[in-house]
């Protein structure tokens, strides 16, 4: 009876303190649920009227015929002046650009210069005389896994939006996209029109910039990091474009998950080739050199994350330069110089021939790698316009202009020449012949005139 009674007496004590414990949690997550609301309130608050909603009427060469069509995407005012960063894909062919501000006042916008490579674009307020306004910071530090972050833009065309998540991964590596820098994922909902937008921490101060959400894959979303940002910003003030420097150099880390690769190394990243015609290659680097110094500093790629770091520090060299490598090629040290160029455009200029009915483009290694394999240098069909001239001749998309009326055309220049030469001549006269090569093969083609 007396092991009952202290039982029973137990057990009230324990309801007792169970009850009094939940009684107390409920009121701490009640109590705690408003201050964190009220960070992520006023997070929103110090960014909100730097935000931007952006519209673009865009300029599209590639059916063989000039049209436009608009789109939209987002951005963030950075400077007093009127200064807006976002990315590159949302103003890509934008002939006009046109900017509501977070207090309904709309601008029209320039653009000061932009990085394909890193999809980064810098535009700039067309404001009245010393017109000031108000702007965002960006962080000093980068987040780390687990923290809290905020995602602002105009999903699908929603302006003034704000989601929240966390940082899920502080150093993603996406190969394909933009080998100078790493990523933030995050799992704030980043749709499309938030592309450009701000990444903000609970200061309400910018850690990136939303580029890439992944739809399919549910809440997997990515950001440009502010380190990178600022970086590029620099150089898009003062050369207006990245300017980014190429040494054709291809690396490796040295623990390759997915290659299955482990080397016995310590320290360095192994060369595991170059491109053809490339400074690397004209300087004697070959694939299984393993790179251990650059300019003196020595550099290690451990894991594939390590590698935009290394492409970034090459890619910030001097153009012309004579630079320092450092390489061990079996068992022995060497050094070799080598000076970058400037890397080439990552899209061509673009010729319209509206009475043929296509349009040309030139030929770079770093857009074009397949056609660069067949011709390094020269220009191919960029796109064919239905029941044109060019398509009732046979003329295909990615076709490699060799002649046109056998005078060699190694240029758009060359190619626009001739086309003004057969614009004047007579109907019965503007039959052209063509010489392309398709996947290696060459052929002719006859064109008329529309």
């Amino acid at each position: 009876m007396k092991k009952t009674s202290l039982f029973s007496a137990g057990l009230l004590g324990l309801l007792l303190t169970v009850s009094g414990c939940r009684s107390y949690t409920d009121k701490n997550i009640v109590s705690a649920k408003a201050p964190f609301q009220n960070i992520v309130q006023q997070a929103g608050r110090k960014v909100f009227p730097a935000l931007v909603y952006i519209k673009v009427v865009q300029e599209n060469l590639g059916s063989g015929r000039q049209s436009s069509a608009s789109s939209s995407g987002s951005g963030v005012i950075i400077s007093a002046e009127g200064e807006i960063v976002t990315n590159w894909h949302v103003i890509d062919k934008a002939v006009s650009i046109r900017c509501l501000l977070n207090d309904g006042r709309a601008f029209d916008a320039e653009l000061i210069g932009s990085d394909k490579d890193t999809d980064l674009a810098l535009l700039k307020l067309k404001l009245p005389p010393d017109k000031l306004l108000y702007c965002a910071e960006f962080a000093d530090a980068a987040p780390s896994e687990g923290e809290f972050v905020m995602a602002l833009g105009a999903p699908w065309g929603l302006n003034r939006s704000i989601s929240i998540g966390i940082i899920s991964c502080a150093r993603r590596y996406l190969p394909g996209h933009s080998e100078y820098s790493l990523w933030y994922q995050t799992d704030a909902a980043i749709s499309p029109g938030n592309s450009g937008g701000p990444l903000i921490n609970t200061d309400g101060k910018i850690i990136g910039i939303n580029t890439l959400g992944m739809f399919a894959a549910g809440a997997l979303a990515f950001t440009i990091p502010a380190d990178t940002v600022k970086v590029v910003l620099e150089r898009l003030r003062k050369y207006r474009k990245a300017n980014w420097a190429w040494f054709g150099l291809r690396l490796q880390p040295l623990r390759d998950f997915e290659r299955n690769v482990y080397l016995p190394y310590q320290q360095g990243v192994l060369v595991a080739g170059t491109e053809a015609g490339s400074p690397a290659q004209r300087a004697g680097f070959i694939g299984n050199d393993l790179l251990l110094q650059i300019n003196g500093e020595a550099i290690t790629a451990e894991t594939a994350e390590a590698l935009p770091g290394i492409y970034r520090k090459l890619g910030l060299m001097e153009f012309g330069r004579k630079v320092d490598f450092t390489i061990e090629r079996e068992g022995r040290k060497l050094v070799l110089q080598c000076a970058p160029t400037e890397k080439g455009k990552v899209e061509g200029d673009e010729v319209v021939c509206k009475q043929w009915g296509f349009t040309a483009k030139s030929i770079n290694r770093f857009d074009n790698p397949n056609l660069h394999f067949y011709q390094p240098e020269g220009i191919f069909v960029f796109g064919v316009k239905k029941f044109s001239p060019a398509a009732r001749g046979g003329l295909l998309k990615d076709d490699i202009i060799l002649a046109v009326n056998n005078v060699p055309v190694k240029s758009l220049d060359g190619l626009l020449k001739i086309y003004v030469e057969r614009q004047a001549q007579s109907v019965l006269e503007r039959r052209t012949l063509f010489k392309v090569m398709r996947n290696g093969a060459v052929l002719q083609l006859s064109l008329y005139m529309e």
